[in-house]
Order: structure tokens, then sequence, then C-alpha cells
């Protein structure tokens, strides 16, 4: 462990040791730090905060950002007047670039535009820097010191299950921590065939395992039936969320911790789970604001529209005010975990959230967690997907274990969804049953509800 490594760690410990107070006065500070870069650094933010107050450290003062602002003034955006969008660009579709250090110091990743704009994401050495330390803490939470020890005392193997070979912050994180664990880590990519994982996974025996929601709950599957035969101490979830009963579920059949983070390109290190199943915010390096749809705060108990979020760790292209356009909700009252971090819900993106019209004008939005939770304790099923493809009309795909009576599930499901639908008044709306499986996004993931939108 480096000492600035070290350093950064004592920091998180000891901000989460004074309590809530010393962690906002931390972020009301590094957020000024970041506004006033921003200005002396970036030609867009000189221009967008002019008339601000000299000292920002209140961040519903800043005019909020997203993706596809921010990607329109790319080479206005970026604080190294060295990088521009078109070298960017290059470098992130050349293969053979992938986890290497873009211009000898940034690393770039893009997002799959499930937003509708792709963007591309520069992290620089102080946003590494910072990512360590509160992996480190992160796992500390998890799992104390002796699990710890249990697993660098027996290799410290990691198994990834995840999208290889793409320039998204999942396939440049493979190749560049892949380059500096060696053995300790055994990347599998996400879309080899499940038999072909589980003789990988059975092999390698990974003390940790990390996969997307969806995938783990196969990768469950293929353990509870006896082909898959690993023994984890720690699983964790990333990239999407679950139904709290499936942590359980999961924990329950490989025996382990189960761990769940939520982040993005944008922002890596945004929070990680407890384990009464809420998402604590690492609020001493990141902003985070619930919101509704006009962009006005959301109180806590409320789920909101979006969620703003400010970077406060990543220079070279600052991330203030930023539209993640993620539904989350914040808990009200203190974690009954003892952790002093705020504490939120994700309840999916606000581009995944389900709108129907009514006959009347009005307009009824479904969360897309609603639908897994109605559906997934039917038997048979292993994946699903609904696909909104008209304004009142859904499209069910189904991935089903190899012993299910297709007929039997299919009824099961549309009853289920049905009436879901009827407890939102939405009984005019019409199920289709598809003949595809799910699909998987150019990331890699499986988002189990896609909306018109």
């Amino acid at each position: 462990m480096s000492e600035n490594t070290l350093q950064l760690l004592l920091d998180v410990r000891k901000a989460r040791q004074q309590g809530p107070a010393t962690i906002k006065q931390r972020q009301r500070k590094r957020l000024a730090e970041m506004v006033a870069y921003a200005r002396a650094n970036s030609p867009y933010y000189r221009e967008l905060y002019k008339g601000l107050p000299e000292r920002v450290e209140d961040p519903t003062l800043l005019p909020i950002t997203d993706k596809k602002k921010l990607m329109a003034r790319f080479d206005d955006w970026v604080t190294d007047h060295e990088v521009t969008l078109e070298k960017a660009r290059h470098f992130v579709e050349n293969p053979n670039l992938f986890g290497k250090q873009f211009l000898g110091k940034y690393l770039v990743v893009t997002t799959s535009g499930t937003t509708g704009t792709h963007g591309i994401f520069l992290a620089d050495r102080r946003s590494l820097s910072v990512v360590g330390p509160l992996f480190l803490n992160m796992l500390h939470a998890w799992l104390g010191v002796r699990n710890i020890l249990r697993i660098i005392t027996a290799g410290g193997r990691i198994g990834l299950v995840l999208a290889m070979g793409t320039p998204t912050a999942t396939g440049v994180g493979i190749s560049y921590f892949g380059a500096r664990l060696g053995r300790m880590l055994c990347p599998l990519s996400v879309r080899a065939p499940l038999s072909d994982l589980v003789a990988e996974l059975n092999t390698f025996q990974p003390l940790i395992l990390v996969s997307y929601g969806t995938v783990m709950k196969l990768l469950a599957n293929e353990q509870e039936s006896g082909r898959l035969h690993i023994k984890p101490v720690l699983i964790i979830v990333t990239a999407e969320g679950l139904a709290l009963n499936e942590y359980d579920r999961i924990a329950s059949v490989f025996n382990a911790k189960v761990g769940n983070m939520y982040a993005s390109s944008e922002c890596p290190f945004m929070s990680y789970s407890c384990e009464h199943g809420w998402l604590h915010v690492n609020s001493d390096w990141v902003v985070l604001e619930p919101v509704d749809a006009d962009y006005q705060p959301v109180p806590p108990g409320i789920q909101s529209y979006t969620v703003l979020v400010s970077n406060l760790a990543n220079r070279v292209q600052p991330i203030l005010r930023y539209d993640l356009g993620d539904s989350v909700l914040e808990r009200p009252d203190p974690c009954p975990c003892g952790n002093p971090l705020p504490a939120i819900r994700v309840q999916g993106r606000a581009a995944d959230m389900l709108v129907f019209p009514t006959d009347h004008g009005e307009r009824i939005t479904v969360p897309p967690l609603l639908f897994g939770t109605s559906i997934y304790h039917i038997p048979g099923i292993e994946q699903f997907q609904v696909l909104q493809t008209a304004p009142l009309s859904l499209r069910v795909r189904l991935r089903l274990a190899h012993d299910s009576e297709p007929n039997r599930v299919w009824d099961a499901v549309h009853t289920e969804i049905t009436c879901l639908l009827a407890n939102h008044k939405l009984n005019h709306v019409t199920l289709e049953h598809a003949d595809e499986p799910p699909e998987q996004t150019p990331g890699g993931k499986y988002r189990e509800v896609i909306s018109l939108r």
C-alpha cells in the first residue's frame, strides 16, 4: 500500500468516526475547491458560472449539467487542453489501448448510451487515488479484518464475470487492474456460454466473485443445482440492483457475504451497501441530490425522479450537478447499521421508468423493480425482460430453467403482471409473450425493463 493510499484511507476512516458534521465539512470544502478549479481551468464552466459568488459551498447554487450538454462542449469542458474529443475518440476506438493511459495520465471509458447520448469520460490520477482507499474501506465494512486476512492468505483470488473487450468502465477496469493483479484476477466474459463460465469458475475457485445482478442470479441457480461448486468469501453485485430478497438468496446459496455497489462512469466510487440493504453514499467525496422532474429537492423518504451528482475528486473533467438519470430514495432516519453516511436505495433509471398514458390525459409511472419483485418468485424463471413496444403495450422476454413448463410459467407471469398493472389502474395495457430471450446491452448487462423512451 502506497503512502498516499494509506493517508487517504486514514482520512476516510477518521471522517466516518467523527460523524456527519465532519463528513459534511469535508464535502463543502472539496466542492468549493472543485468549483474554483473548474472555473479557473475549464472555459465551459467559466462561462456557466459567470455571476456566481466567488466561493461556492452550496451545490444548489450551481446550474445543472448533463451528458448531452457536456459532450457538445467537450473540448471546452476538459481542464487539460491537450485533451480533445477527436484524440479521445481515436483512443477508445483502438481495442489495443483499453486499460492503457491516454496521454500517459488518464484512463478513458465510454458509456453505452442507454440514456440516448454516448459519453467519453476521463479519470485522472487524483480520482484513481481515491478509488483504492474507498474500496478498502468498503471491504472492511463488509468483511471485517478476519475475513480480509483470510482472503489475502488464501491468495486473494478475484473472479470477474463482466463485459470484456469494450471501452466501458468494466472493460477498461479489467484491462487496467488485470495488468497489476496478474494471476490473482480471473476475468471472464459475461457473453460466454453459462456452461463455460461455470467450468472456469470451478477451476479458479474465486474468493471474491464480481458480476452484474442479473448474471449473479444465474450463477446462484447453477450453484444451487450443483453444477457450480465454489466457496467465495464475498460476492459483489455491481451495475444492476436486485430485489432485497435476491441478495439474501444469493448469500444463502453461496454461504458468503454479499455486497452491492452503486456507481457510474461519471463517478465510480459513489456508494456501497450495508447489511440492512441500504447504499451508503461516500459523501465526503461525492454530492448526491435527489430531485423531482423540475430539479427541485426531494425530501428523504420520497422517491426522486432523478439524481444530481457532483464528483469531488476528478479534476480533468469536472462533474458538477450532473443529471445522472437514476431514481433514488433517501432514508429519512439514521440507518440501524450505524454508518453515519447518507443511505439511499436506487429504484432504477428514469429512462427505465415505464410511463403509461391514461384516458384522461394523465401519466402513470411504474418503477422497474416492481416487475422483478412481482414475478421472480415464479418457479422456472431464470431471467426476464419487459420491453415497452408502444405507449400501452409490453413485450415480455423470458429465459427459463431447463425443467420448466413454458405454458405454465407464462400463465403465471401473465397473471402477476396483469395484477401489478391493475393495482396501478393500468388494465388497458396489453401484454405479449416474446419468442426471443432477454437481450444484452452493448455493455454486457441485461436491462430488466426497457421503456419506450
